[in-house]
């Protein structure tokens, strides 16, 4: 109910407003606490701690397999879970998680370069599983409670845009700060500092965490008429209900494209600072351009949903990344600072193209929530989002194996550090443009072809769901 002078709603909860926009943010900064050193996994393993590139493409695939019992599993537990707790069963689950990630984390950079050969392999595989789990427990209720925040399609994008904000700043963060701290003035990895790193990123998290979940409300009391007697959940038919919801696998694999091309191409990038434009320590600075648009476009995001609608700004915004691409592909980049600069300038046109879809990438899979209640009459938020997360990580190890792979195809030598031939720097300026390439255009082809929640069937939608307030 209403505190001092506190405006509430028709159900006496806080109305929603900035408050809630700002502290869903700070807890997508917390999960990117530990989230955004994944970049930095593969050469850490490879170049400092002397794994073999082929091996640890290997190791990365097989902890994936925990993924695919560790998220729809977590997820469908949180749907199933029908006990009252104080905090409320989202809360409760993203405070268990936070602070298993206090220290998970840094389990995932121990630099114990003395090692065994498989000594090392098992401490990747223990630390990752580990970090994976809590990073789990965490991070599937945050994204579950989107849709229950507001009913409103404009405060939905508007929720998303924060949390892109929240993930982006700390991504930011580690971009910039990483390498100046990690790479020494030959451009070689000095991964003795990471441990310690991580645990100081562990305690941010953890904190963003508890600013969270202090400052949100779930405003949205859904009471669902269910049309088939299911009186117990079913995880099986939740997964089918997911694969037949066409709005959630357009949403999903969208991120499973830019992840599998992101994290490819964040291999051949970082070898191509360290021995093409040779200066790995700006590599995080040109990095950071390819996020610009999202600030662009945030101030202007929630006019351009009501006047466009998500579908349809996010298609136009792809098309764009893919013509960014092409160019990176064609343009002659050399190695000196013309050729940086036109690195740079692709990145900035990818930028405005992708800076929509930053924004309100989060809002689509609220809606694809939404959607599954209006074709199946249930609702499966956890397992919903858990399945989204499970599809999201799995690319993630599949980007960075994938990428691993084809630099080795391509020369990558991981004993050579800094100093790889003059063909290979070559070649991960071409793989890294053909990858970031390959993942434009399956983005495209999943929001213009496969999504279908355009504006017209979003608004259909959300009346038959009593959701809509007109906003749309």
């Amino acid at each position: 109910m209403s505190k001092g002078n506190t405006a509430v709603d028709a159900n006496g909860f806080r109305k929603f407003g900035m408050r809630d926009k700002v502290a869903y943010g700070v807890g997508d900064f917390g999960c990117n606490m530990s989230f955004a050193l994944k970049s930095f996994l593969a050469l850490f393993w490879t170049q400092y701690m002397g794994i073999d590139s082929v091996v640890m493409a290997t190791l990365l695939i097989i902890v994936q397999v925990w993924d695919a019992i560790n998220d729809p599993l977590i997820g469908a537990m949180i749907d199933a879970d029908r006990r009252t707790y104080k905090l409320g069963k989202f809360r409760t689950y993203i405070l268990i998680g936070s602070i298993g990630l206090t220290f998970a984390g840094a389990l995932c950079y121990i630099p114990w370069t003395g090692a065994p050969a498989m000594a090392k392999n098992l401490l990747f595989i223990a630390g990752y599983v580990i970090w994976d789990a809590f990073y789990t427990v965490a991070n599937v209720p945050y994204g579950s409670m989107l849709p229950l925040i507001s009913a409103d399609p404009a405060e939905r994008a508007q929720l998303s845009t924060w949390r892109s904000i929240g993930s982006m700043s700390g991504n930011i963060l580690t971009m910039i700060l990483l390498p100046f701290l990690v790479y020494d003035s030959n451009d070689n990895l000095v991964g003795s500092r990471i441990f310690l790193i991580a645990l100081v990123m562990g305690v941010l998290g953890f904190l963003s965490f508890q600013f969270m979940i202090r400052n949100t409300i779930e405003r949205v009391a859904v009471k669902v008429t269910c049309k088939e007697d299911t009186p117990k959940f079913n995880v099986f038919k939740a997964m089918g209900n997911f694969l037949r919801n066409r709005a959630a696998v357009g949403a999903t694999l969208a991120p499973v494209a830019m992840f599998i091309g992101m994290y490819g191409a964040n291999i051949s990038s970082q070898i191509m600072f360290q021995s093409y434009f040779k200066n790995a320590q700006i590599s995080g600075l040109v990095s950071m351009s390819s996020m610009l648009g999202m600030f662009l476009f945030m101030p202007f995001i929630g006019r351009i949903v009501k006047r466009f609608g998500k579908k349809e700004a996010i298609s136009v915004g792809s098309f764009v990344c893919v013509l960014a691409y092409v160019l990176m592909l064609l343009l002659p980049i050399t190695p000196d600072g013309k050729g940086l600069a036109l690195f740079i300038g692709c990145q900035l046109l990818n930028a405005a193209g992708s800076g929509i879809g930053t924004c309100v990438s989060w809002a689509l899979m609220a809606d694809a929530m939404d959607y599954a209640e209006w074709k199946f009459g249930v609702r499966e938020e956890g397992t919903t989002y858990a399945l989204h997360s499970f599809f999201r990580k799995l690319a993630q190890g599949v980007g960075p194996s994938l990428g691993l792979v084809l630099a080795a195809a391509f020369g990558y030598n991981e004993s050579l550090g800094s100093n790889q031939t003059p063909e290979t720097a070559a070649n991960m300026l071409t793989l890294t443009a053909a990858l970031y390439l390959a993942s434009a255009i399956f983005q495209f082809i999943s929001y213009a072809v496969i999504y279908n929640l355009d504006k017209k069937t979003l608004a259909q939608m959300e009346d038959a769901l009593g959701h809509n307030t007109g906003n749309s």
